[in-house]
């Protein structure tokens, strides 16, 4: 293992060419399992999996492999995102393209394995194929790429997630992690990664869309002796997931966009402000922080840059309210979650008084990609006004559910005809839902509203951290907003009137409304 870590540091990470040496890459697809001399299986293990028995999955292929084909090996992978093909398998035989099938149960495991194994394919609970350059195809199949789940999105941010162990540092690396952050804090100074993020265009993907770049900027140029970095990753609102899957999934992408946007405004010390109760994830989270400190990602003059930098994971206290930026300070501060009026803002004024950016799970997850590709690559997604992509949780009544990434200017319409299949069972719609809790209700007409920040602020509608919830017409919508108005009025801090008295009033109405004959 030193050796390799020699390796991924010495002529990967510190290597000053975009193009690396053909050995190099040689070696780098070996780790990346695209050049295999034995079958792989991978296995998605997500919470979402795991719910619906990946880890059984996990352990009747053990068997397996053990008494039919001892050679072959067994990943954990993170969840690609369609929550209905859980518990969901992927397998790669040596020169041929990967195959994915859908639901594999541990009772299906034996005659699954056994027939790849043989080529022959149970086309029963096969999703379809996924190919790479100089790969057999398999006849017949269709691509993954065709399917109408992944047909309409745009897997920018997503990527990576499904593909490799995400407890796996060198599996980063060698997919191109961390390139863009030893790159950055060795070669540009803090003001440039802030004009490179402003011209990227990258807004606040928590619901607000403002631009990251100004945010850094602000910080940046209040004057301290220390600042801070934190990345909200409480995600409260009902119904959404999206943090998570990416948390489990993808965590070293976090790390290095935690770290460059660390750099960026001066901060030596980063914190994850994390849900509790997304154990999983924290667990995976917390690894990964381990390794990329073991490699030097973390700590004290980061490859010899200068550069010093440490990642605490600090549990949030439960509250809904402590989701809101200055509520979610004072918890830090040890203080009750309340929020405070503003200005000054946290740029300005935030943790301990120093200033403070505080930036959500997508949005830093996009960072490393731009630092990667450049402003005008990630200009080119999206709308003028609203570049890149978007991620939501699709959930509710609709045929597929799950995490899914839109480009910017999809509809919501699009989202939910051609990516979540439409409603079940032929049911008529009667409401998507974004924005948690607080959000809006979208129906008729407006669901051809773009997912831009501007075009559904002039609707009124607010775009949220990506909740995306399908109503069909059993759901009564006034049992429904009872119940949101319940969350909402349990959840008050209840330092404002309107809120702590308001909720409860309104509460009372609509549940003397659901009383009456």
């Amino acid at each position: 293992m030193e050796d390799l870590k020699k390796f991924l540091i010495n002529e990967v990470l510190l290597f000053e060419s975009d193009t690396l040496p053909a050995d190099t890459e040689k070696r780098l697809q070996e780790i990346r399992r695209e050049r295999t001399s034995k079958p792989v299986i991978f296995i998605s293990s997500g919470t979402a999996g795991l719910i619906a028995g990946a880890g059984k999955t996990f352990q009747a292929a053990q068997a397996f492999i053990g008494d039919n084909e001892p050679g072959a090996e067994i990943v954990k992978v993170g969840c690609s995102g369609p929550a209905n093909f859980e518990p969901f398998v992927c397998i790669q035989l040596p020169g041929k393209n990967k195959l994915f099938f859908r639901n594999i149960t541990e009772d299906k495991v034996d005659t699954l394995l056994n027939g790849v194994f043989h080529n022959d394919i149970n086309k029963d609970d096969l999703v379809g194929q996924q190919g790479g350059r100089g790969f057999e195809l398999w006849p017949g199949i269709q691509f993954m790429d065709e399917i109408s789940f992944f047909a309409r999105q745009r897997r920018v941010v997503l990527n990576n997630c499904g593909c490799y162990d995400p407890e796996s540092v060198e599996e980063y690396i060698a997919r191109g992690g961390y390139k863009s952050y030893v790159k950055t804090i060795r070669h540009y100074t803090y003001e440039e990664v802030c004009n490179i993020i402003e011209q990227s265009g990258l807004r606040g993907r928590s619901g607000g869309g403002y631009p990251t770049g100004l945010k850094w900027k602000q910080a940046l140029n209040t004057g301290s002796s220390s600042r801070f970095l934190i990345c909200n990753a409480k995600e409260s609102d009902p119904g959404a997931f999206t943090d998570r899957l990416m948390l489990e999934s993808d965590p070293h992408r976090l790390i290095e966009g935690i770290a460059i946007a660390a750099y960026a405004i001066g901060a030596s010390t980063a914190i994850i402000f994390f849900r509790r109760g997304s154990e999983h994830a924290y667990k995976r989270l917390k690894r990964a922080i381990e390794s990329a400190r073991d490699y030097g990602l973390i700590g004290h003059n980061i490859m010899s840059s200068g550069f010093n930098l440490d990642i605490i994971i600090r549990k949030e206290p439960g509250a809904f309210v402590c989701g809101e930026e200055t509520a979610l300070v004072s918890t830090l501060e040890g203080r009750r979650g309340m929020p405070q009026l503003k200005p000054p803002y946290p740029t300005t004024s935030g943790l301990y008084g120093k200033p403070t950016v505080i930036n959500n799970v997508e949005t830093l997850m996009n960072v490393p990609l731009i630092m990667q590709n450049g402003p005008e690559w990630f200009n080119s997604l999206g709308t003028e006004k609203s570049p890149g992509t978007k991620v939501f949780a699709v959930a509710g009544k609709g045929r597929m559910s799950g995490v899914v990434e839109v480009e910017m200017g999809t509809t919501v319409r699009e989202i939910l005809d051609d990516i979540a299949d439409g409603i079940k069972e032929g049911k008529e719609l009667k409401a998507v839902q974004l924005g948690g809790a607080s959000g809006s209700f979208i129906t008729g007409d407006s669901l051809d509203i773009p997912v831009d920040y501007d075009a559904m602020k002039e609707k009124g509608i607010g775009m949220g951290a990506g909740g995306f919830i399908i109503i069909d017409e059993t759901t009564c919508m006034v049992d429904l907003v009872r119940h949101l108005m319940e969350f909402m009025h349990t959840e008050s801090c209840g330092k404002c009137i309107p809120c702590r008295e308001g909720t409860g009033r309104m509460l009372e109405i609509l549940e003397s409304v659901i009383r009456k004959p």
